[in-house]
């Protein structure tokens, strides 16, 4: 995958495969943000990765603002929320900066664009919308 780059998706067959294909350019220590309306399928590309993972137990953090996971793959992986976030202090009171400082695993934030003065330099973005009610398009960007 070369970025900045685009994929459509038809179903979440095709979505799962994006997914995977996505997975296969990450390692430890990236930081992926997934921006995009409700109900476009942030959780779900995020799934879709932790379970090519081994990880069959992922969900939206909405509440919890963070998820920790493990893999059979010793890969772990941090899944933000920013939806229900405030302000940035929330962030900070929760450690954001050690999530995001962690070499060893990988983090998920979705709703980045809500508080990108928190998103470091080097991040890829998803920016992921709806056109028709099965059809998504994936925009990937990797900032270095």
């Amino acid at each position: 995958m070369n970025f900045p780059c685009e994929r459509i998706s038809h179903s979440e067959e095709e979505t799962k495969l994006i997914a995977e294909e996505f997975l296969s350019v990450l390692k430890p220590g990236d930081v992926v943000v997934l921006n995009g309306d409700l109900g476009t399928g942030k959780t779900f590309f995020i799934k879709k990765i932790t379970e090519a993972l081994g990880i069959t137990k992922a969900n939206s953090p909405t509440f919890a603002i963070v998820n920790e996971y493990e893999s059979g793959q010793d890969t772990r992986i941090y899944h933000f929320d920013f939806y229900r976030i405030n302000k940035v202090a929330e962030l900070h009171d929760i450690g954001l900066e050690d999530y995001l400082a962690d070499d060893e695993a990988i983090t998920f934030i979705e709703w980045g664009e809500l508080f990108p003065e928190v998103l470091p330099n080097k991040r890829y973005e998803i920016k992921i919308e709806e056109v028709s009610n099965e059809q998504r398009k994936f925009r990937f960007n990797k900032f270095t």
